[in-house]
């Protein structure tokens, strides 16, 4: 009788354990404005999310237990979903045009980047209610969380990176000027260091020291097409997608067919590396030994694999047309492609090469796995 009331009582005693959520990833599904939820061990899809409005250029970050996620749309909607219930938790439209998102380091609140009105807003993580509005007279990019419940992110028309600290009762602003004409996209590296800003209308980068009391702009590549015609930018290179391969940055160029190799600790030129196409993501596999490049149209329907020891190109295919993002299980043993235009999700062994498995999706673009919960800056 004993031996049974003990383990009664450790029945009662025993916590509910939650479904685990390492293992799973959302796709945007761009045409259908919906999200397939996906199983990295099955590979393939186990469910869908619907109703979210129009994700033609949607992202998404994911909460601290990596069981909700924030999306944002195009349309403005800011949408929280839950991925084990495969549903939407709540749904607010909170500007007219937004582009991006980011969550605080301590998973509390969340900050969309909005073209129109422009400006930040930011919102209770828990109930999605607006806590903070930013308002920058421009529209807004490159939005990135950093420690200490810190955003930063750039105005594309005023060439300024603003660090907005949320730790208070109100947004303590820092305003950065001279950061160049038009920046488009920023990346901020996974310590919170270093945040680096494309300029669509300057030819170089710039890049912030945030350690530093007062950060000051310091451009970098300066001058990097000199002498080479510009050619038509299809799609705007994303810096979001940046790789960061031992000690080297490698970014794509603005309007010309290369990947730029930078020192992350001197900002100084490593080397270029000739592409077959204008990159749009360069994307290093988690141990840094390789990096994923796709391209513009008219050369979406290509993949080429370039080793950061001798930064040449070891690899090239095609999955098919309209090869949009890429993705890596947090090991990097596979990468999972989405090829809008086939309608399908592959995915590929990063030893080998060989496609391991490809299943159906509407129009797929953004691919978003829930390790992204643990990272800065993604």
């Amino acid at each position: 009788m004993k031996q049974l009331f003990w383990a009664a009582a450790l029945c009662l005693a025993a916590p509910v354990l939650a479904q685990p959520t390492g293992d799973l990833g959302l796709i945007v599904e761009r045409a259908s404005g919906s999200l397939l939820v996906v199983d990295q061990s099955e590979r393939a899809a186990i469910g869908r999310i619907e109703g979210l409005g129009d994700l033609s250029h949607a992202s998404l970050v994911y909460s601290p237990d990596e069981r909700f996620a924030y999306v944002f749309g195009r349309d403005g909607g800011l949408t929280k979903v839950d991925i084990l219930e495969r549903s939407v938790v709540n749904r607010v439209m909170q500007a007219g045009n937004s582009i991006g998102g980011a969550i605080s380091d301590d998973g509390r609140l969340v900050a969309v980047s909005n073209y129109e009105p422009g400006g930040v807003r930011v919102f209770d993580a828990e109930t999605l209610e607006m806590v903070a509005d930013i308002p920058t007279g421009s529209k807004t990019i490159g939005l990135v969380d950093i420690p200490g419940s810190k955003f930063v992110f750039s105005l594309w028309d005023a060439g300024e990176t603003w660090i907005a600290d949320l730790s208070g009762e109100s947004p303590q602003i820092t305003r950065i000027e001279g950061m160049g004409a038009n920046p488009y996209d920023a990346l901020v590296t996974g310590d919170g260091r270093t945040y680096i800003a494309g300029l669509f209308g300057a030819d170089h980068l710039t890049a912030l020291d945030l350690w530093q009391d007062q950060p000051t702009p310091q451009p970098i590549l300066p001058g990097y097409a000199a002498g080479r015609e510009g050619l038509p930018v299809y799609k705007m290179p994303h810096l979001e997608g940046w790789a960061l391969a031992g000690t080297d940055f490698v970014l794509p160029a603005v309007g010309q067919h290369e990947v730029l190799w930078v020192d992350s600790r001197t900002l100084e030129e490593t080397g270029r590396t000739a592409t077959h196409g204008q990159p749009v993501f360069a994307m290093a596999r988690p141990d840094g030994r390789q990096v994923w490049v796709n391209f513009a149209h008219p050369d979406n329907d290509t993949i080429q694999v370039i080793d950061t020891v001798s930064k040449e190109v070891i690899h090239q295919f095609t999955p098919g047309p309209g090869v949009l993002h890429m993705e890596f299980t947090p090991r990097g043993r596979e990468v999972w492609l989405s090829v809008r235009d086939s309608g399908k999700v592959m995915v590929y062994d990063t030893q080998s090469f060989e496609k391991l498995a490809e299943f159906d999706a509407e129009s797929p673009s953004g691919i978003f796995f829930t390790a992204r919960a643990h990272k800065t800056g993604l």
